[in-house]
């Protein structure tokens, strides 16, 4: 596992949310749930966040011998289904499969927000993978440096598109623009489906699009990738580079959009580890290897520490280039 390192986590654990105690656990490394467990994602059936979920919840079911469903409370950026689950009883039974947004981005980005970066407990990762540079087939650019050169002779000119203000495609091409020193019109759309039509029409020039659903447009030819956001490059389009190959300015660059498991943070530890160790056999099937594969994604286990230093990390991250940006939401 790439994302995660030793040397990142004695880095943030001093930031990570406190991971609790449990006094009055008796088998404490052994907890098992006595009564059904729910998943909460925070986002609308079918996405990234819902595969992980629906995923992972048949094996905790087994793994556990409890029920184990997954309910979708979508809406407000993540923000109203992660407040449920921050709000939740702090036993184990309720879980949130979070994302990049309401779990990092969504800090520096909203103005308020019902919950504070400690108000979780950061269990394991599911699944990271990259967002992809893709242009239509009329731009002249086919490579990222050549892209680069034509957007400084057309300061202004071209558009880029996103599933919305905010988003992961949304800040990556912030950033790649910051890093490059670059203009473009910013386009937000109403999901990422809608701007990868507009873009397949040549009705902007370019996106970030999340290389799980964007892989096919660039299968069927229909635009052109010509860099990946990861540091390294992906299995599933292994002639196509990482963007800091390409040029000097994005050598820090490195962008994943990702998912995983929190609980309330006041949880007792026992209780998180039990579970992150189901996730750890879970992340080593085969269905679930093979299902990341077909996605274009890469497990994304790790340790509770591993795990929260990864989130920290990414708060930090994000929070550096949306105050560049000087970008700010109301919450809701």
């Amino acid at each position: 596992m790439s994302m995660i390192t030793r040397r990142t986590a004695l880095a943030s654990l001093l930031a990570a949310p406190a991971l609790a105690p449990a006094p009055a656990l008796s088998q404490a490394s052994d907890w098992r749930p006595s009564q059904p467990l729910r998943i909460i994602v925070p986002a609308a059936p079918g996405g990234t966040a819902d595969i992980s979920a629906r995923l992972l919840a048949p094996y905790l079911q087994t793994h556990f011998g409890q029920n184990c469903v997954v309910e979708n409370r979508s809406g407000a950026g993540g923000v109203i289904g992660t407040a449920e689950v921050v709000r939740a009883a702090p036993d184990g039974l309720t879980m949130l499969l979070g994302n990049i947004g309401p779990q990092a981005i969504g800090h520096s980005l909203y103005r308020s927000l019902p919950y504070a970066r400690d108000s979780l407990l950061p269990v394991s990762g599911t699944v990271r993978g990259p967002n992809v540079l893709v242009v239509h087939p009329s731009v002249p650019a086919k490579t990222l440096p050549e892209l680069v050169a034509h957007l400084k002779a057309n300061p202004g000119k071209l558009s880029f598109g996103s599933p919305g203000v905010g988003q992961s495609p949304h800040l990556t091409g912030v950033w790649f623009n910051q890093a490059t020193g670059t203009e473009a019109i910013h386009i937000p759309f109403r999901g990422a489906g809608p701007a990868a039509v507009e873009l397949v029409a040549g009705n902007i020039q370019y996106m970030w699009d999340n290389l799980t659903s964007g892989i096919q447009q660039i299968r069927g030819g229909r635009v052109r990738a010509l860099a990946v956001s990861s540091a390294d490059r992906n299995p599933q389009l292994p002639d196509v580079p990482a963007a800091r190959e390409t040029m000097p300015e994005l050598a820090g660059f490195d962008v994943n959009t990702w998912f995983g498991i929190f609980l309330p943070a006041a949880t007792p530890r026992p209780i998180a580890e039990s579970i992150n160790r189901a996730m750890k056999s879970w992340s080593e099937t085969e269905e679930v290897k093979a299902r990341w594969r077909e996605m274009g994604g890469v497990s994304l286990y790790g340790s509770l520490e591993d795990y929260a230093a990864f989130v920290n990390g990414e708060v930090e991250k994000w929070a550096s280039v949306i105050r560049k940006e000087g970008l700010q939401l109301d919450a809701g």
